[in-house]
């Protein structure tokens, strides 16, 4: 099939088609005049790529997940190790939604004054709130979940 035809079965952009292609994430099977074609399972690639993007995987990763057979057999450590980071993200996210959602009906004269509100703001500057932690005496008191107050 052709490029045009892939980017209606699969709204990928021709660009983005082309890039795919220079970077080593699919093949295209050549090209006739200035039109590049590629086989019917180019669509099923373009699905795992798609995938693993929704995953949070860089581009970079998924060129080595895929550069090493034509199967498409993933390491699945790297599978993994991907799930315990977005359970990471989650959790985080999780908390901060919490913290919020306490934030907005606490009975504290101000924000500032609120000690859910407080600790959400000590998770963010330490980075807990990003995954890039900074190194404290005590990492585990930056973050915890909302107390009533």
């Amino acid at each position: 099939m052709n490029i045009s035809e892939v980017v209606k079965k699969t709204g990928i952009k021709a660009s983005t088609l082309r890039y795919y292609e220079e970077i080593g994430l699919i093949k295209s099977l050549g090209r006739r005049g200035l039109q590049r074609y590629f086989s019917a399972d180019v669509i099923d690639q373009l699905a795992l790529i798609a995938l693993a993007k929704c995953a949070d995987f860089s581009l970079q990763e998924i060129s080595t997940m895929f550069a090493a057979n034509e199967k498409h057999v993933i390491d699945r450590n790297q599978l993994l190790n991907k799930a315990a980071h977005i359970d990471e993200t989650i959790k985080r996210l999780t908390i901060m939604s919490n913290s919020l959602k306490h934030a907005a009906v606490c009975k504290a004269p101000s924000h500032l004054e609120c000690p859910s509100f407080r600790r959400l703001m000590k998770a963010a500057i330490t980075g807990r709130l990003t995954g890039n932690e900074q190194k404290t005496s005590h990492p585990e008191a930056a973050l915890t979940k909302p107390r009533p107050d």
